[in-house]
């Protein structure tokens, strides 16, 4: 089950999963920018299962919260999950928005983790995942080769414009 929200994040409702979807009602995700302790970027490929954007690539971990999860929460859960370690620092909210593009709408909110542990990346939903710089990372992005999350792409262009110069 989710929270529905309204256009202001406040909660209207629940719904499973799949309605929410179907049914294009807005809901809440995080997203998770992970960085090694060389402050490379963790990036990887979805996999062709998922549910939403299936085999495109994304620079966050990350996902949707369950009904009366909060943000912080959700962001550690996912993380964690996702990375394939225990015992990450809280990650650091950063910003968040409103998404509406394709696949729907949902309140994003971004956040920064340090990841210094060896990943280990859940297959079911991970298929492929590297570090990158940030050079590497903007250079992938504007050769236009691999299938970028709208999304986390739309995510990480706010993250840079909100950092500057300086991410």
């Amino acid at each position: 089950m989710l929270d529905v929200v309204d256009r202001e994040d406040r909660v209207t409702g629940q719904a499973p999963r799949g309605e929410v979807y179907a049914r294009g009602l807005i809901h809440r995700c995080v997203f998770v920018l992970a960085r090694d302790a060389e402050d490379r970027i963790f990036v990887h490929r979805r996999t062709a299962s998922k549910l939403v954007f299936p085999s495109h690539y994304d620079m966050f971990v990350g996902g949707v919260l369950g009904a009366g999860e909060s943000y912080a929460r959700a962001a550690l859960r996912e993380a964690e999950e996702e990375l394939g370690v225990q015992g990450l620092a809280q990650p650091e909210p950063l910003l968040k928005f409103l998404y509406e593009g394709p696949g729907g709408a949902w309140w994003s909110y971004v956040h920064e983790v340090r990841c210094d542990l060896p990943v280990s990346p859940q297959v079911s939903e991970v298929d492929w995942h590297t570090f990158l710089t940030r050079e590497e990372l903007d250079r992938r992005i504007a050769d236009g080769r691999w299938p970028w999350v709208p999304d986390g792409l739309e995510a990480y262009r706010r993250l840079r414009a909100h950092r500057g110069s300086r991410q």
